[in-house]
């Protein structure tokens, strides 16, 4: 077994998901901010939350934080802040 054997193709895309939609992207690692708009949503109004093992809530990322991605990630999109009558 060579070593190219066993590099990884960080070209290939990989897969992810954000609220059970499912997207690729090449890069592996991203803004939570980049995330949330191509979930079609204001990254002011919402923060990224990472679905992890059995936690029982999601790992919060603010928008300027950078997120690692890698393959079957499941993201949830988190409401910044609720507004109470």
């Amino acid at each position: 077994m060579s070593h190219i054997d066993n590099v990884i193709d960080i070209r290939r895309p990989v897969e992810f998901t954000i609220d059970g939609r499912r997207y690729a992207t090449t890069m592996r690692r991203q803004r939570a901010a980049d995330l949330l708009r191509l979930a079609g949503l204001d990254p002011t109004s919402f923060d990224l939350g990472e679905l992890r093992g059995r936690r029982p809530f999601p790992v919060r990322y603010n928008g300027g934080e950078l997120v690692e991605i890698h393959k079957g990630t499941r993201f949830v999109t988190l409401r910044d802040r609720i507004d109470l009558l």
